[in-house]
């Protein structure tokens, strides 16, 4: 069994009397594809983004049992008024649900919120529960802020007390140090460190022991940065017993590697060296499969680079399906009944 933990949707269409910031789904001539228009974003999509047909038969050419679906990124908008941004979140999350619903087993989904109000956010997880939805994706930053700054605690504080489940996309914030060519290659990477350490270092990680979260591109960066932390709060390399003389971080509580480790990555990390050093690093049973399909191509076929490391049948198991299901409490089909 295979389950791609990180791909994406897009809703076919939106309100004819939507707020004129909302995004536009446009057709295009002689073709099932729709283009979306928002602010300055413009993308085709192709119908497998919108149509469930379609993408179980993508799943069925490509190995794939199941998908976790959430919004392409760019509906992330936290730029947008409130009230904005709560009616588009409800929009695609309906739409969300709709979509999953036409094979709920294979077809999981993830709505969105506006987490620019960190109230209106938390309060309208109840209502994504109550479409079915598994949980929620989150930018990793709000208009530049850290998600581990401590206006967001209450909303992952909600999330944990619902049971559901975050994936942290990481999204490009605008910086004058790289230029503009680097957003979706070394900025992504930044962003996805950034985002995971600031909930170790703001104390989200902390005081949300139950959250069950989750990130893309296996948080960029970060897991080559932790054992720098881990010797600033060990004084010891290679996990080695605590030295406090050494210690530059004075806590006694989780170190920053324990907290790392509960926390879930997707292995799109395109090298098996890579791949490689997150199995052996963070362990089997905190990786995901992720693909960024249809916004990328999928291998073919899928999880073919990490089938090719010889993994015992377990930690196979644990990455290609177990783990994505253990994310989400959810039963995984072939144990029901």
């Amino acid at each position: 069994m295979l389950v791609d933990a990180h791909a994406h949707l897009l809703p076919y269409d939106y309100p004819a009397d939507a707020p004129e910031c909302f995004p536009r789904m446009e057709a295009v001539d002689d073709s099932t594809d729709r283009v979306l228009v928002f602010g300055p974003t413009r993308f085709r999509a192709r119908d497998v983004f919108f149509a469930a047909e379609r993408r179980l038969a993508a799943q069925d050419a490509s190995g794939v049992d199941a998908e976790i679906l959430t919004p392409m990124p760019p509906l992330l908008r936290y730029d947008l008024p409130v009230p904005d941004g709560l009616a588009l979140a409800r929009h695609v999350n309906e739409f969300t649900a709709e979509l999953c619903s036409f094979d709920p087993s294979r077809l999981i989904g993830l709505g969105m919120v506006p987490l620019q109000d960190p109230d209106s956010a938390a309060g309208d997880l109840t209502a994504v529960a109550d479409l079915g939805l598994a949980g929620v994706e989150i930018a990793s930053n709000v208009l530049g802020a850290s998600i581990g700054d401590e206006r967001f605690l209450p909303f992952f504080a909600e999330a944990a007390r619902l049971g559901l489940a975050i994936f942290v996309h990481a999204m490009p914030a605008a910086t004058d140090r790289l230029p503009r060519s680097a957003m979706g290659t070394y900025v992504v990477g930044l962003e996805g460190a950034m985002a995971a350490a600031s909930l170790i270092t703001g104390g989200t990680a902390a005081k949300c022991p139950d959250l069950r979260i989750a990130f893309s591109h296996a948080a960029g960066g970060f897991p080559l940065m932790l054992p720098r932390a881990q010797y600033f709060w060990s004084g010891s390399w290679n996990e080695e017993p605590k030295v406090p003389e050494r210690a530059v971080m004075t806590d006694d509580g989780p170190s920053p590697i324990e907290y790392a480790r509960r926390f879930y990555y997707d292995s799109l990390v395109f090298d098996r060296r890579a791949l490689r050093f997150l199995v052996d690093f963070l362990g089997p049973d905190r990786l995901l499969i992720g693909s960024d399909f249809p916004a990328m191509p999928r291998e073919d076929p899928a999880g073919r680079t990490l089938r090719s490391l010889g993994l015992p049948s377990a930690a196979l198991e644990d990455i290609t399906w177990n783990n994505a299901f253990r994310w989400l409490a959810i039963k995984p089909p072939r144990e029901e009944g």
